[in-house]
């Protein structure tokens, strides 16, 4: 089940990315008593009371001619497409003004849950004005201060209380996996000529990710997979396929119902920030990982090409050093065969369980050859290794 979204919006300077880091509880956003300081949306992954949810700090929107106006109210009506739960974000200290009911005006369109927090209420005077606020329209406001932490419990209950209800999700043994990267890499070329080579497309079926399609198709040795689609998605209306941050919110959904990620690299243009950026997210999502270079039948090539275009992604994806690279083409079918398999592979190695005995043998061998630090005079004692979880798999020593 995907996890639900929560998108922060409001107008400039009313405390956006303080609120923001206050529920990730990590200084993420830039924050700067300057309006349209943040300038892109940031997101993170959070809990309250169980409930695992990701969040979203956008720029402020404002109609007017400053410079990166249009820019932020893009992303904060990204965000608000995307979110589940919407908290609109106004100041106890300036009390209602001309941006906020204009913002008023655009979440008024929103449909979705909309929870009216007003922040900077650090003492009982400023709190008693919050009441002025119900003038916008969206019920019950709620006092918070990003500076002091009061209030935050509440804002959450309250968000926690508007995510939608999960539906239980039928027994699926398919192996899931999802194509992720930046816009113009070919995803939506990859998926098209996977699925029309040698496969028998089993059904398509509506994803948990807005407007995806989850395809499932069996592979020659009978695997059944499940391809989560999000390369061809388009927005009502605008098409804002080419915010790059947009993809990366795409691609986060994607992440989160999948067992194997495919990172699409562009062999044309080469590796970008925003590819390490993508690859990233599934890293820490604790993923398994394909590195799949896309468009390899561009390049003019000798003996060493692929030898070279290697090992520059291994020294720009250090943190992938498990991560198998694989050299395709979804014009002209090269190596696409192969895909299946390395998926299937992948995903039992993460499913991959080792005994107790062997990694002890191993810890043994490893403290035998490299004796563990003295502190005191007294060396460090490991008793116990074990392996507790598959897919995101941590080792325990004891």
């Amino acid at each position: 089940m995907t996890k639900p979204v929560v998108a922060i919006v409001g107008r400039p300077n009313v405390g956006k990315s303080t609120i923001f880091n206050r529920i990730a509880g990590e200084r993420i956003s830039i924050v700067e008593d300057t309006p349209g300081v943040t300038r892109d949306r940031i997101y993170t992954n959070s809990e309250w009371l169980g409930h695992e949810f990701s969040l979203i700090d956008t720029g402020g929107i404002e109609i007017s001619d400053a410079p990166f106006v249009e820019q932020i109210k893009q992303q904060a009506e990204i965000a608000i497409e995307e979110a589940d739960v919407i908290i609109f974000l106004v100041s106890a200290r300036e009390g209602v003004t001309d941006a906020d009911d204009r913002v008023a005006q655009i979440l008024y369109r929103a449909d979705k849950p909309i929870l009216l927090g007003v922040n900077k209420a650090d003492n009982p005077e400023q709190r008693q004005d919050i009441f002025d606020f119900y003038s916008l329209g969206f019920g019950d406001p709620i006092a918070v201060s990003g500076s002091h932490g009061q209030g935050i419990g509440d804002l959450l209950d309250a968000a926690v209380a508007k995510f939608p209800t999960e539906d239980q999700e039928e027994e699926d043994d398919s192996i899931k996996f999802s194509l992720i990267g930046r816009p113009n890499v070919g995803k939506s070329s990859l998926v098209n000529a996977m699925l029309k080579e040698e496969r028998v497309i089993v059904s398509s079926i509506e994803g948990t990710t807005r407007d995806a399609i989850d395809t499932k198709f069996m592979a020659e040795n009978d695997q059944e997979f499940t391809m989560i689609d999000t390369a061809g998605i388009r927005k009502r209306g605008k098409v804002y396929e080419n915010t790059e941050k947009y993809a990366v919110l795409r691609a986060l959904r994607a992440i989160d119902r999948s067992d194997v990620v495919l990172v699409v690299l562009n062999a044309e243009e080469g590796i970008r920030e925003q590819d390490k950026k993508v690859a990233g997210y599934a890293h820490e999502a604790g993923r398994g990982i394909i590195i799949v270079v896309n468009k390899w039948d561009t390049l003019e090539k000798d003996n060493h090409t692929m030898k070279e275009f290697e090992d520059h992604i291994r020294s720009q994806f250090q943190y992938l050093d498990y991560a198998p690279i694989i050299f395709v083409s979804a014009k002209t079918g090269v190596r696409l065969q192969n895909l299946p398999a390395m998926i299937e592979q992948v995903s039992e190695n993460q499913n991959r369980r080792i005994q107790s005995s062997l990694l002890n043998d191993v810890l043994m061998d490893a403290t035998t050859v490299t004796p563990t630090p003295a502190i005191n005079g007294k060396r460090l004692r490991i008793y116990y290794m074990t392996q507790v979880a598959v897919k995101h798999q941590r080792l325990s020593f004891l």
